[in-house]
């Protein structure tokens, strides 16, 4: 029998299994008789010999026989093995696929991922400039520089918090033929802010979320000082409320300044640990984060981060505004 592979979605996990195509109308009737189908079900399962099926469906084992060499001939049974038994040989047997199907002359069409368009809607509208009608990524994710640079000369530890958000993306976007991945320095020097962006780090590690800090809804507090910037958290101007905690960060969406037909997203935290809360609230806990986003151009939100199993890591989210 010809074999191809059968393909299985359960609970957005994709599983793949074995199958048998039945392409004799004649032989897929030798299986198809109820006791035929029965033996077929035990040999899924386990090796056997006849007198042991004949023992299990409590038929003659000379019934048994006759099934057996019927599905056999169909080619859906074959000898696993042979062992004495009493002094003779007993054959077991085994099916040759975990299933079996007839196919019909249909052309076969691509796989997708799952697509944007079945996300909830939410989700959908929040990256949908980020996503082509060909479902390729289109865009930059940009990191701050691991080296010092900018005038706080810090070293990023958050960047690699981006990978998990590209897993996240991964699951409806194509990978683009361009590197999505870039540095702020790089980005900077290069002159890609005209692009749709999405910014991994607050202002103290990422050169361009500083830039932007005044285009966000809600600010992360810099006051110029002798020694370039006093960072001092983010500041609400609707609540007027005050966020220091390195746990606290924040989600927005933008219009990008530079060019108004892209978009910018913002995930950054007062401290590393608060960019790492905002890329679990966007991607594990993301219908909490965008439950009051219905498509707006600016949004915000703010997001503490919690250790909930006392690891030390943070695995859980609220949302503070």
């Amino acid at each position: 029998m010809n074999k191809k592979l059968l393909l299985h979605e359960e609970n957005k996990t994709q599983k793949v299994k074995e199958i048998a195509i039945v392409e004799d109308p004649q032989k897929l009737k030798m299986m198809l008789n109820k006791l035929s189908w029965k033996i077929l079900v035990l040999l899924s399962e386990n090796e056997m010999y006849p007198l042991e099926i004949a023992k299990k469906l409590g038929i003659h084992e000379q019934k048994a026989y006759y099934h057996i060499r019927k599905l056999a001939k169909a080619g859906a049974i074959t000898v696993a093995r042979e062992e004495e038994k009493k002094g003779a040989m007993a054959k077991y047997y085994k099916t040759v696929s975990p299933a079996f199907g007839i196919e019909l002359p249909q052309e076969y069409k691509p796989i997708k991922r799952l697509s944007l368009s079945s996300m909830n809607e939410q989700i959908q509208k929040f990256f949908k400039e980020f996503i082509k009608e060909d479902e390729t990524f289109e865009g930059k994710i940009v990191v701050g520089s691991p080296m010092p640079h900018g005038p706080f000369k810090t070293s990023a530890r958050d960047g690699h918090y981006a990978s998990h958000l590209t897993f996240f993306l991964g699951q409806f976007a194509r990978l683009p033929n361009e590197f999505a991945i870039k540095l702020d320095v790089d980005v900077k020097a290069e002159k890609e802010e005209k692009n749709n962006l999405i910014l991994v780090g607050g202002p103290g590690t990422n050169l361009l979320t500083q830039e932007l800090n005044g285009h966000l809804p809600i600010r992360f507090n810099m006051q110029p000082s002798a020694q370039g910037f006093l960072f001092g958290g983010l500041v609400s101007k609707k609540t007027s409320n005050v966020y220091t905690a390195d746990a606290v960060g924040l989600i927005a969406k933008i219009v990008n300044p530079w060019d108004s037909t892209k978009r910018i997203i913002v995930l950054a935290g007062n401290k590393a640990v608060g960019t790492k809360a905002c890329v679990l609230a966007l991607t594990n806990f993301w219908k909490k984060t965008l439950k009051n986003y219905h498509g707006e151009d600016t949004f915000a939100t703010v997001i503490q981060g919690f250790d909930l199993d006392g690891d030390g890591k943070v695995d859980s989210i609220e949302i503070l505004e």
